[in-house]
């Protein structure tokens, strides 16, 4: 009698063990334990990604910079090295800047942007505006701003609808700064998204100042017009449709120098 009551025993202890055991294998318990480690392996993940999206913010911010140096108010759309890109010295008071003599050099990196003829103007500052056809001549790249540098296509998603915008066309890129000769030709692009009656605006800047003004109808969508860089000094182009104003282009025009007598720039320290 008493074994048999030992032996109840030792049944119902071993009972109690097999169940202990099958709870915490039980697959509530597991499904926790994947949780938590899932939980964890998608923390060190997005860790990961975080570490990964900076490292390659930060690798493209110096791509960018590369790309598009700037220094003082001197705007390069084009990759040169440091010392191609001088601070030009629009805001001195010494007349003779506006005068001298610059290389070939200065021009380079801005080719793409002028031509040496062109239709005279009469009686304005820009052409008539044209219809320009955007997916027939569409820039692989754009300049803006400070010296960004953008794929077309990801620009214009960014832009707020109903923006005025104005650009100087290139072969491949357009842009909103560019430096040319005295006496060449450029290529404007505006876009009007409203269209209608609008002022076109040119403020020359030499050792003096002088503002231009001419109204002139703008297609809705994209136009195109020519601008003569006739004078030299810093030309600042923009227009006005709809009480909406355009960005400003700046056209920076100088004399060439003459072969065997190059004038040193004066830059600003």
């Amino acid at each position: 009698m008493k074994f048999s009551k030992i032996l109840m025993c030792m049944i119902v202890l071993f009972c109690l063990a097999f169940q202990a055991c099958a709870v915490s294998e039980s697959p509530n318990n597991m499904s926790s334990n994947n949780t938590s480690s899932n939980i964890s392996m998608k923390s060190g993940g997005l860790h990961q990604a975080n570490m990964s999206s900076e490292s390659n913010a930060a690798m493209a911010s110096d791509e960018s910079n590369i790309t598009m140096r700037s220094r003082g108010d001197y705007l390069n759309p084009n990759k040169i090295s440091s010392e191609h890109s001088p601070s030009f010295s629009w805001y001195s008071t010494s007349g003779s800047f506006y005068n001298q003599g610059v290389p070939d050099t200065t021009f380079s990196p801005f080719t793409e942007y002028y031509t040496t003829s062109g239709m005279p103007i009469i009686g304005g500052i820009i052409s008539t505006p044209v219809k320009f056809d955007i997916a027939q001549r569409m820039p692989s790249m754009i300049y803006y701003g400070t010296g960004q540098t953008l794929p077309y296509n990801q620009y214009v998603s960014t832009v707020p609808s109903g923006t005025n915008e104005l650009w100087v066309q290139g072969a491949t890129s357009w842009a909103q700064y560019v430096v040319s000769p005295v006496g060449t030709w450029i290529q404007l692009v505006a876009n009007a998204p409203v269209g209608g009656p609008g002022g076109f605006y040119e403020i020359v800047q030499t050792d003096t100042s002088t503002v231009k003004y001419n109204t002139y109808q703008f297609n809705q969508g994209y136009n195109t017009m020519n601008f003569n860089a006739d004078q030299v000094g810093r030309h600042m182009l923009y227009f006005v449709v709809n009480n909406q104003p355009s960005n400003v282009v700046i056209v920076d025009v100088f004399a060439q120098a003459q072969s065997g007598s190059i004038s040193p720039i004066h830059t600003m320290s």
